[in-house]
């Protein structure tokens, strides 16, 4: 990932998309990021809050958020607006995408984490809902069978599924919030076509690395089948496929909890707590 400031060229191009008048007036990191270097670029004449999300040279990220938000068009302002797209980098060098900025703030921390949780499941089930968009074939695919035994059981029924819209990387952090209450969704780089069980058991493992038991994540559960009138009875073996494949890498991910301050998610505790989910997962088989 990407951790310099935007160039001066970076913000020639913000400046340009504000308006013709427009000066840059503020430049302000966001947290939570582990994929694209996020800063919120502030102008004048006219006043505006803008996103910069810039990528590595050669990812082609910028070009699969801009492919997701176009035929969004801002969901009735539950996901960012896309303002300008260089997919290619070929205005200063980085591919990035300019999208508005959501009312609200990052909330990892709520009040009452059993409301959050059904907060999420609602938001998740409104995505859910979206019609593929006209030529949208972005289907989500996997670059190798699973390694978990179990799970390589199960495989080909499970890539069988139904496919609906999904945001692929739907955790807490892409989420955000006016108060208590969930006001949109961002990240979309990674939207797909994908079994609804995917965006399911990936929330659900964000909320285990948060509380680290599973009531949360089985009421975020309930509250998603409550809300799109669906039963999702193999839910356990997305949650073993979920964590058996990221329990190397999920003490890279601490990074997005601290920001959003949850400072005792290092790295080894978030490798702690997944290895303990992991093992009860095993002991349900």
């Amino acid at each position: 990932m990407l951790t310099t400031s935007p160039s001066p060229a970076a913000l020639r191009w913000a400046a340009a998309t504000a308006g013709p008048d427009a000066l840059v007036t503020g430049v302000r990191e966001l947290g939570g990021g582990m994929h694209a270097a996020t800063h919120l670029i502030t102008t004048s004449h006219p006043t505006l809050e803008l996103v910069l999300r810039r990528f590595e040279p050669g990812d082609d990220a910028a070009a699969r958020e801009t492919r997701t938000l176009t035929p969004l068009n801002g969901l009735d302002g539950f996901a960012p607006t896309l303002l300008a797209s260089d997919p290619l980098g070929e205005f200063f060098g980085e591919p990035a995408v300019l999208i508005s900025k959501l009312p609200g703030t990052g909330n990892i921390t709520p009040a009452d984490p059993f409301d959050w949780a059904c907060q999420l499941a609602r938001g998740l089930a409104r995505i859910h809902a979206i019609p593929t968009p006209a030529g949208w074939d972005n289907r989500f695919t996997i670059s190798k069978p699973p390694e978990h035994p179990h799970v390589l059981t199960q495989w080909d029924r499970m890539q069988a599924l139904p496919l609906v819209t999904s945001h692929v990387d739907y955790w807490s952090g892409n989420t955000v919030w006016t108060g208590e209450q969930l006001s949109g969704v961002v990240d979309w780089a990674a939207a797909a076509l994908a079994p609804r069980q995917y965006d399911l058991a990936w929330t659900r493992d964000d909320m285990i690395l948060l509380y680290e038991t599973p009531e949360v994540a089985d009421a975020f559960l309930a509250e998603y089948q409550s809300a799109t009138d669906t039963e999702i009875p193999d839910m356990h073996v997305w949650d073993l496929w979920t964590a058996s494949r990221t329990i190397g890498d999920v003490h890279t991910w601490s990074k997005g909890y601290v920001d959003f301050g949850r400072a005792d998610l290092t790295g080894p505790e978030l490798t702690r707590r997944k290895t303990n989910w992991l093992a009860h997962l095993e002991a349900r088989i």
